[in-house]
């Protein structure tokens, strides 16, 4: 099993940025793949950005394409983590947002099939 915990999440004000850390624990040789999603009140939760662990994936990089520009996901092997440096935020990325992790490949976390996921962080955007 592995564990993911985020954190970075907080309150900002618009054109303000917040860089979310995704920490992997347990057994750790268990994800090839991290991802991040959002869930924005009343919406359906939605892809944001996936980072393959060795860069070798078919994906090894994603990010959804109306957060081009602004977001990237990036991993730390050394330390088990992912990050989505998220810049220039705006009310609508208003969400919280989780971390996933799969050991399949990057197609199969950016569909929302990744095996593990964490509790979320809270991301407010608001002047």
């Amino acid at each position: 099993q592995v564990q993911l915990a985020e954190s970075g999440g907080g309150s900002v004000r618009p054109g303000e940025s917040l860089r979310l850390s995704c920490v992997a624990s347990g057994n750790t040789r268990r994800w090839n793949c991290m991802g991040w999603f959002r869930q924005a009140p009343g919406r359906e939760r939605e892809v944001v950005a996936a980072v393959s662990r060795d860069g070798e994936d078919d994906t090894p990089t994603f990010v959804t394409r109306s957060l081009k520009g602004r977001f990237a996901a990036s991993v730390d092997n050394a330390k088990n983590t992912a990050y989505l440096q998220m810049n220039d935020l705006k009310p609508e990325d208003n969400a919280i947002y989780y971390c996933t992790a799969g050991n399949w490949g990057c197609q199969r976390v950016i569909a929302g099939k990744g095996d593990y996921w964490g509790q979320g962080t809270q991301v407010s955007v608001s002047s």
